[in-house]
């Protein structure tokens, strides 16, 4: 078969089905897996011949304790801004560091670079370090941690816990997301590509939520491992990815709260008068005539109802008393007990028979 004959039957073979948005689209044959899209091209002094038409300018404090060490590094700090034309100022009164643009600049971006550089030095970062940040595949991150823990101890017990035994653990979060971290204080100052400055930020404010970051550098491990396999790079890595579950355990539930009693700055209220009292029940604002009425009424009421509690204390000393049917009830004071009676009778009877006795014994 010729070459003619075989494209001709290739034409004549049906093609694949096309979605309707993608039927217009034609293949671009430079268009090919080996270009870096996000490649940021190097900027030349040749792409900005003239200078710029407005001065920008950056300044930055920095602690006490930082004013030695940037005294002695301050000429490699001029020196190096000194390349991409950008003044550069040390105020040891105002504790502060200033960046601005000259006519020599010729970086518009440049400037932006230094200002993160001068703020890396305040955040206790090396000079050698901090100066890598004018690069441009460089970019840099400052996290705040100091608010994301209330309690001091704690904080201080995790912010322990991302830096690790011997800093182990930020070793090797280093060198899985090829960024270089600094934990200083109340902030966490990392250096390296934007991708892994993603990643640090993520496992720093999830160490401060009480997740350790042995989590993130298995997960970290994973994916490096997986992104070495060539099929597996349009493919979701889910299934491969470890997967955690909380085993904390449940907290027991807090007691009611009871209310505590509202303080007010002001004094207790003093108590009503006379006059208050009547104004509150509409008396203050009657006339003298009906309050007359209404006075006398009330003492008609009173002495009415004195007047029955008299009668029914005079009533009541008439009422009989209750008889009694117990027949100690009806005995008299002065009766003696029949068995009383009978003992008498027996001490005459004993009286006179010894009397005679006696008698008999005397005619004898």
């Amino acid at each position: 078969m010729s070459a003619v004959e075989a494209a001709s039957a290739a034409a004549a073979a049906p093609a694949a089905p096309v979605s309707k948005s993608k039927q217009h689209r034609k293949d671009k044959p430079w268009d090919t897996d080996d270009i870096d899209k996000w490649k940021i091209e190097p900027f030349l002094p040749s792409n900005n011949p003239g200078p710029f038409t407005e001065e920008s300018s950056f300044i930055t404090l920095f602690p006490k304790y930082r004013e030695k060490y940037l005294r002695e590094v301050w000429k490699l700090v001029t020196a190096e801004l000194d390349k991409w034309g950008i003044a550069c100022e040390l105020d040891l009164v105002e504790g502060s560091m200033s960046v601005k643009t000259t006519r020599k600049t010729w970086d518009p971006y440049a400037i932006l670079n230094a200002r993160d550089m001068i703020k890396l030095l305040a955040r206790s970062l090396p000079v050698q370090q901090a100066m890598k940040i004018m690069q441009d595949d460089m970019a840099c991150d400052i996290i705040k941690i100091g608010n994301q823990v209330r309690n001091k101890e704690r904080f201080v017990r995790r912010r322990q816990r991302l830096i690790g035994p011997n800093g182990n653990t930020l070793k090797a979060l280093e060198l899985l997301t090829g960024c270089y971290i600094l934990v200083q204080g109340n902030t966490v100052a990392a250096m390296g590509p934007y991708k892994g400055l993603k990643d640090v930020r993520r496992v720093v404010l999830d160490c401060l939520h009480n997740i350790h970051p042995i989590y993130h550098i298995k997960e970290l491990m994973v994916k490096r491992e997986l992104a070495k396999d060539e099929k597996l790079k349009g493919e979701s890595w889910d299934r491969f990815l470890p997967k955690y579950k909380k085993r904390a355990t449940p907290r027991p539930k807090k007691s009611a709260i009871v209310p505590k009693p509202e303080k007010s700055v002001f004094p207790p209220l003093p108590p009503q008068s006379k006059i208050d009292m009547q104004i509150e029940s509409g008396e203050f604002f009657m006339s003298q005539e009906k309050k007359n009425a209404e006075a006398r009424e009330a003492r008609l009421k009173r002495e009415a109802k004195k007047q029955t509690e008299r009668e029914q204390r005079r009533e009541a000393a008439f009422v009989p008393p209750p008889t009694r049917s117990t027949p100690a009830a009806s005995t008299p004071v002065d009766a003696k007990p029949a068995d009383a009676a009978l003992t008498m009778d027996q001490l005459k009877a004993k009286v006179k028979a010894r009397a005679l006795k006696r008698m008999s014994t005397h005619s004898k």
